[in-house]
Parts: C-alpha cells; structure tokens; sequence
C-alpha cells in the first residue's frame, strides 16, 4: 500500500507571502513513494507557486521542505535536483534545434559531470547514449528519437520533457500541466505514459481535466487561496460536497 511506503517528500506548514497576497498558507503534504497524487484547484490556488517553493525557485517565508528524508529548505534548487526532485514546466521549454537523443544524453552526461565533453565527443557517450535512449523508448519517443524537437507533435515534446527530467534518475517528478496546449487525442497519451513510469517514482501532477485526474490519480490534493482544503482519495474526492462547490461544479465529478 502507497500509505506504508516511506515519505520521499513532505512539507511542513508552508507560508510564502507576495507583499500583503498570501500565496500559500501552512501548506503541509506527504508524498510517500511510487505514489500518483494530483494537485488540483481554482486558477490562482497557488498551484505552481507551490511546486516553485518545492523545487527551490521561491523561499518559503516559514516552514520546512523535506526529501527522502532530508531537509532541503534552505537547498539551492540545482542542489535538490542532484538529491532527486525533477519538474517539468507549464510552458515548452525545450531546445528546438536538438534531437530528443542529443537533448536526453546532453541531460544525462549532465548528471554524470561530463556534459563539457558532449559536443565534443558525442560519438564516444555510449553509455549516456544508451541510457538516453532506453529513456526516450520507455516514453514512446524512439521512432522520432533523431528528429528535430520543433517538428514534433506538441504532445511528444512534452514527453520530451518528461524525459529530460527522468534523466536526473528523480525521487521526486513534479508535473506542472503536462497536458496543457496538447490536444484531447494526446493528452490521453501522454498521460497513459505517464502512469507507466517506474514504479519507485513519486509522481505529483497539476491537471486541470478532471477525466484525467480521476483516472490517473490514487489520492488528490485540493487548494483553495494557498492552502489545502482536502487531501483524500480520489474516490473520497468525487463526492466532496466542498470540492464539488469550489472547483468541480455540480456536473464534473460523474
């Protein structure tokens, strides 16, 4: 059961304050391992705000950020992606010239401390290629692995980017939308790939299509103006009369 793995994430009451905006509000949440929870709320829940004080890019104003065990609060966000907290972002932000091989194994000999000799010896990086390419495999990428990333379909780039960020060999994956702008026919794709990662991987995604989140989620987090009005199981969540009033609607939770 996901409630006896061992915790490789949890926030202790998180605050974060923009000027008099209170953006996150004693945040605190556990993320045991190989779980599949998703973050849902309103726009301007504070969603992304709080993955950004998870991974590093803001300081939380009071509270404690732990991975697999650690405190990581006060860790500079390169740092916790060496310690095994890897995101991906709302917005594209791959190379468009680089194949998804040349992106991947650039990612991976960057884990290993040799991406200076990348462009010089990319023939000689068997093992970062190898590695690369059982990633982009796993994610149904091979078949475009040597196409420039501009030509691919939107979905598949964002699987790229899903691949870039299990090429740090990630505890931790935090998806932010990694179904926005990708069409109805892909996103049912992409997070069916999503599902299949491996199994010791804790996975929190931010998703706005409920469809998806029932399907794809054991436990879903809801926060409302910065702090968590519910965590329970999806199942517990569909019928929420809460939830149902300030995010689902009447007809969204069937």
């Amino acid at each position: 059961m996901a409630d006896q793995q061992p915790i490789m994430l949890r926030t202790n009451a998180l605050r974060k304050n923009f000027g008099a905006l209170q953006v996150a509000r004693d945040v605190s949440l556990t993320l045991p391992r190989g779980c599949r929870y998703a973050l849902i709320g309103p726009n301007g829940a504070g969603k992304t705000t709080l993955i950004n004080l998870i991974t590093g890019r803001l300081k939380p104003d009071a509270g404690t950020i732990e991975l697999a065990g650690d405190d990581v609060t006060a860790t500079p966000a390169a740092a916790r992606v060496r310690k095994g907290l890897a995101r991906t972002f709302q917005i594209n932000t791959l190379f468009p010239e680089l194949t998804p091989i040349e992106a991947v194994t650039l990612a991976v000999s960057e884990r290993e401390a040799v991406a200076g000799q990348f462009w010089r010896r990319l023939s000689t990086q068997t093992e970062a290629i190898d590695e690369a390419f059982e990633i982009l495999t796993r994610l149904r990428l091979a078949d475009v692995a040597t196409q420039p990333t501009r030509t691919l379909a939107y979905g598949q780039q964002r699987l790229l980017e899903i691949a870039l960020a299990l090429a740090t060999r990630p505890k931790v994956l935090l998806l932010d939308e990694p179904a926005a702008g990708v069409p109805k026919d892909e996103s049912a794709m992409l997070f069916s790939v999503i599902a299949g990662l491996p199994e010791d991987i804790s996975v929190l995604f931010i998703e706005h299509d409920m469809n998806i989140v029932f399907r794809f989620a054991t436990r879903i987090i809801v926060l409302v103006s910065g702090g968590v009005l519910v965590d329970n199981t999806t199942a517990n969540i569909r019928t929420d009369a809460r939830v149902r009033d300030v995010y689902l609607g009447h007809g969204a939770h069937g």
